[in-house]
């Protein structure tokens, strides 16, 4: 599944340090400690790769 920001993937690519353990947890905040909670390596992979290329900066909230 692609990013819908650049935001969105930033905080998949932090969630992702985190998880391969290249950063420490605590330095996460925000949707990138949501991420790294719920997500697994491989779907943040996927969201971390996504190319800026196109993205908005951010999405409004659809709720």
């Amino acid at each position: 599944m692609p990013a819908k920001s650049k935001a969105q993937q930033k905080a998949a690519g932090a969630a992702l340090s985190a998880k391969r353990g290249e950063t420490p947890r605590g330095e996460l905040f925000g949707a990138a400690r949501d991420m790294y909670d719920s997500m697994t390596e491989k779907e943040l992979e996927d969201l971390a790769s996504t190319s800026h290329e196109g993205l908005p900066e951010q999405v409004e909230d659809e709720d």
